[in-house]
């Protein structure tokens, strides 16, 4: 489905069929928040759509039509697009509208130096303080990953994949550094996720991510660190080919 470009009006047949693989979960995840702001659900779910690129670069959101699509007013709508320009997810054009971000060659860069820097750092405390019981929790991840490649479940592997790089930040003792990389990866994720389409990539990062384990496992900081380093560079190999594919997904920095 073509993006919308600025200035045309995102009707709700067009957001329906954008959004509507994620609206169950959304729906089921704001039920199930009554602790906490609706917000906070709106925001995880329009930043997954975004992440997936089930909602595109470069299209138009209607504050009224995803609150009503969510079942929510436009007051926790409004805090989460508040909330997704500061990741650089969405820009605000006044007199024209919500937009979503076409991704950014720098803002995927910036992303890239984050991670290598602090989650390089982290695994070395990870590789230092990681017991038997622990390796048996990393192991048993690279086991979901493994059964996700071979069933061709590429969201579900994204997932994984995310768990297995803050679960090597919590046993670092930083859980901080995986927070903070998570917040400051939204260029970098919707590649991440474009990557997922490619025939080799899922048995590229597992195996990948087993150099990074057995590395921890072994409690040999060095090793863990150029393990994990290589692989954070390894991701962004299919950058090129992605954007050639796709060139109205992507911004000129």
């Amino acid at each position: 489905m073509p993006a919308i470009g600025v200035g045309e009006t995102l009707t709700t047949d067009n957001l329906y069929a954008s959004i509507q693989t994620m609206t169950s979960a959304a729906l089921s995840r704001i039920s199930r928040t009554d602790a906490g702001p609706a917000g906070r659900a709106v925001y995880a779910s329009v930043r997954d759509a975004i992440i997936s690129t089930e909602l595109e670069p470069g299209r138009q959101i209607s504050e009224n039509e995803l609150a009503a699509q969510l079942g929510v007013s436009r007051t926790p709508v409004r805090e989460a697009l508040a909330r997704l320009r500061d990741d650089r997810l969405v820009e605000i054009v006044p007199q024209l509208g919500t937009f979503v971000s076409r991704i950014s060659v720098s803002g995927v860069d910036d992303a890239q130096f984050l991670r290598e820097a602090l989650e390089c750092s982290a695994v070395r405390l990870a590789a230092e303080r990681c017991s038997p019981a622990d390796l048996n929790g990393l192991q048993a991840l690279i086991a979901r990953q493994e059964a996700a490649r071979d069933a061709g479940d590429a969201a579900g592997f994204f997932v994984l994949d995310d768990n297995l790089h803050s679960t090597l930040c919590e046993l670092s003792g930083r859980p901080i550094a995986w927070a903070i990389v998570e917040r400051a990866n939204g260029h970098l994720n919707r590649v991440r996720r474009l990557s997922l389409a490619h025939p080799r990539y899922l048995a590229e990062m597992v195996a990948e991510h087993k150099v990074v384990v057995d590395a921890v496992g072994r409690n040999e900081p060095d090793a863990a660190e150029d393990a994990l380093r290589h692989h954070l560079r390894m991701v962004l190999s299919d950058l090129p080919t992605i954007r050639t594919a796709h060139p109205e997904y992507f911004e000129d920095d």
